[in-house]
């Protein structure tokens, strides 16, 4: 795949400076997830704990616990695309965490969101939600066609697992030997992409980082014994662009969100009678602030 123009024109571009007296926004545009253990309400739980301020577009509202997803009702997508020049005329956004988008359609808003939003795209971070963890397909067939073409050029970030690796980069990938050949072939088609593949369905549960320099980096985990694991993929992509925004480089921001998830995971209490939340607020019970 060639150089996008406007991608380069994003890449281009330098952040805005950040201060104590100038508080970042960042925008979470991903699904509604009535038992809050995913979706936006989980990635404004990781906005507070990181002392960022947490803005919201829904994409699709879901019929979910933790014991799976039900059903899901896409937005309309005027009043999606009414949402975010709404609050991009009145904020200044300086991260965007994406999420599930449902379908086509969705994909098509935030890709025009993000084409004339002017975000630099090392602050731009996609969870690629293709399917739930209890196997209900999230993104349509042609929401795929169109996040691989008209969204992810102007993404700095993606953070699928083995399964959404394996589509994204059209390639069999059957376990750890074969992840950094799949996450380079992902890579080389948008210049600037950074890929962390995580790795919570391996043993150990590794993550891959593979920068937009070309640079690969495994990050060991270890396993915990928890039923807290719904909503993992959402708390770890939020994190990310957390740490992105308060200035972390790449190897620095993915070891502090794979630490967060973790702290987040085991500080987890019953909830539920399926999978259950994280407690990403859990620097509350520590010390009674965020």
């Amino acid at each position: 795949m060639g150089a996008n123009p406007r991608r380069q024109k994003h890449l281009n571009q330098s952040p805005p400076a950040i201060s104590a007296s100038n508080r970042p926004a960042v925008l979470t545009i991903a699904g509604f997830d009535p038992s809050s253990g995913a979706g936006v309400t989980a990635d404004l739980k990781v906005f507070a704990a990181h002392r960022l301020y947490g803005l919201a577009a829904i994409t699709a509202l879901t019929v979910q616990s933790t014991q799976g997803v039900r059903r899901t009702q896409p937005v309309d997508t005027g009043f999606l695309a009414e949402t975010l020049e709404c609050l991009a005329a009145d904020i200044t956004i300086t991260g965007v965490k994406i999420g599930m988008l449902a379908t086509a359609q969705v994909v098509g808003v935030a890709s025009a969101f993000l084409a004339g939003g002017g975000i630099p795209l090392e602050r731009v971070v996609l969870d690629p939600v293709l399917r739930s963890s209890s196997g209900r397909t999230l993104l349509d067939a042609g929401g795929l066609d169109r996040l691989q073409g008209e969204l992810l050029p102007f993404v700095g970030w993606v953070t699928p697992n083995l399964d959404e690796l394996a589509e994204l980069a059209g390639t069999d990938v059957s376990g750890r030997e074969s992840i950094p050949a799949a996450a380079h072939l992902l890579a080389s088609r948008y210049p600037g992409l950074n890929v962390v593949v995580t790795g919570g369905h391996l043993d150990p549960p590794d993550d891959f980082l593979l920068t937009a320099d070309g640079v690969g980096q495994w990050f060991p985990g270890r396993k915990i014994e928890t039923a807290a694991t719904h909503g993992t993929g959402c708390t770890f992509s939020s994190a990310l662009l957390c740490r992105l925004v308060l200035g972390s480089g790449p190897s620095e921001a993915v070891a502090g969100a794979k630490q967060y998830l973790r702290t987040a995971m085991e500080a987890a209490y019953p909830l539920g009678k399926g999978r259950g939340p994280l407690h990403p607020l859990y620097r509350l019970d520590e010390k009674g602030e965020i």
